[in-house]
């Protein structure tokens, strides 16, 4: 990330020795708190330009070269510091003598980083003021520096309890406001929740908290091993722990997952748990008839296209696996790369305007663009970005690619309809609505084909297979499986 020009790091004197010890021209300058400074610079960037913490924090610490203690300091306060804001501009707004809107877009970040340092970590109070203070008088200047001063000597008059006390509304009369503000999620964001898991208000929505505490909670990282390329006792050997559901599946505790070998060369990959078993579903129907061309109509990143082009091959069949954002079949490609027997093609191409024959794939999967509320774990920044307007904008475009998917299964195939998200409009909505405008579709219990995953159905019938991250440690994940009539 550009460094701001009113915001530079102090440089070493001309003609003293630089960092390395030697003489001469000095190598890049560096911060002098270097966990704070990515942070910052994360949190900026995905405020100003709507960048993504999972994929740009890693880059900047490889950019940095930080590791160690430095790299998890840096880690903890950037996704800490998303996870809490909520909560935090909550408490900050009670600490400033004007609205938490009219503060500089600069100064914010360094607020809501301070705040999580005084208010959900063991670094010390005055150590926690101090260097917030001293990052912002670095990259904010010296006289809004004051100003972060006297207000996190304000929020930290008070401990994280005793502040959610004055500032969260009442349980009782507000539940959804109350858990809002306790455990940081947008107000629309609770109630879609609270409605997706069957719960009112009137019974309090102890669900829902449950489900709002899990997407504070740090996730595992899960691994898949391909079939044919890895197995679970490999990623075991390196250090992880066999998973509960799928059988492909493996917890890192700790390290970096591209410190095992199986993931340098390709034969694993990091994927959450329900994304492995909702495509292992789709592979576990009777297709009635061939089993030889697999469709994944929306394959980027490319998680599911690995697993399923690696089961495709073991079956002596093929995918094809389509994804409209050229960059993103990029990575779709290296996914599928060496499955066995070849099994897996990429091409760039918009499911909803097919670049394939309708009716000759044996299985479909459409795992469509969603407001993603299933991953806020991962992607905590995701539940600030996203408004209700967002699933209204989406509709339409799930809508027709679930159209497609059903259009491109053969007379007696499957189709597979996922996303990352529970919101209703996102998942029932679409598929009753698509249900309701043809008579060649028959929705299967999808929950029949993962059995050994318990407490999944959900919808009319327990028709449908909704995840859960206080329920099954996994994202919330929903899938719903169809067969396409015969004539």
């Amino acid at each position: 990330m550009s460094e701001q020009s009113r915001s530079p790091y102090r440089r070493p004197r001309r003609g003293k020795p630089n960092q390395g010890g030697g003489q001469g021209k000095a190598g890049p300058p560096q911060p002098r708190d270097p966990a704070r400074r990515v942070a910052y610079d994360v949190l900026v960037a995905v405020e100003q330009r709507d960048a993504y913490a999972n994929l740009l924090l890693p880059a900047l610490l490889n950019e940095r070269g930080m590791s160690g203690r430095d790299a998890a300091l840096a880690t903890e306060l950037t996704y800490g510091t998303l996870r809490r804001q909520g909560t935090y501009d909550a408490i900050l707004e009670a600490c400033v003598d004007r609205t938490l809107a009219s503060v500089d877009r600069e100064v914010l970040p360094v607020l809501r980083l301070g705040a999580h340092q005084l208010l959900s970590t063991k670094i010390p109070p005055h150590a926690a003021v101090s260097a917030t203070v001293d990052l912002g008088r670095r990259v904010v200047g010296h006289h809004r520096g004051r100003f972060v001063n006297a207000v996190l000597r304000k929020v930290s008059a008070r401990d994280l309890d005793e502040w959610t006390t004055v500032i969260a509304p009442d349980r009782e009369r507000d539940p959804s406001g109350h858990l809002s503000v306790v455990h940081s999620h947008p107000r629309w964001v609770v109630k879609a929740l609270a409605k997706a898991l069957g719960e009112h208000s009137s019974t309090g929505l102890v669900e829902t908290e449950r489900l709002l505490v899990a997407h504070n909670e740090r996730p595992r990282v899960t691994l898949v091993a391909k079939p044919g390329r890895s197995t679970v006792a490999d990623l075991v050997a390196a250090g992880a722990e066999e998973a509960r559901f799928s059988p492909f599946a493996a917890y890192l505790p700790e390290g970096d997952p591209a410190g095992i070998r199986e993931i340098r060369q390709g034969r694993a990959a990091v994927q959450d748990e329900a994304s492995q078993l909702v495509a292992l579903a789709l592979t576990r129907v009777d297709a009635h008839g061939g089993d030889r061309l697999w469709l994944d109509m929306c394959a980027g990143p490319g998680g599911k296209a690995g697993l399923l082009a690696s089961l495709a091959g073991q079956r002596e069949g093929h995918l094809l696996a389509s994804e409209a954002q050229p960059a993103r079949a990029g990575l779709v490609t290296s996914a599928v790369r060496r499955a066995p027997r070849d099994a897996g093609r990429v091409i760039a191409a918009d499911g909803t305007r097919p670049a394939w024959k309708p009716g000759v794939f044996d299985r479909v999967l459409v795992d469509v663009p969603c407001t993603g509320l299933g991953a806020l774990r991962r992607r905590p920044e995701s539940r600030w970005r996203r408004t209700p307007q967002s699933v209204v904008d989406l509709a339409p475009l799930q809508h027709d690619l679930l159209t497609s998917a059903a259009d491109a299964a053969r007379p007696g195939g499957v189709v597979a309809y996922v996303t990352c998200s529970p919101h209703l409009d996102e998942t029932d909505a679409i598929v009753q609505r698509v249900l309701g405008e043809r008579d060649d579709l028959t929705l299967l219990r999808a929950a029949d084909y993962l059995d050994e995953v318990p407490d999944l159905a959900a919808g009319p019938d327990g028709k449908y297979v909704q995840f859960w991250p206080h329920v099954h440690g996994t994202d919330a994940m929903f899938l719903a499986l169809f067969r396409r009539n015969r004539a």
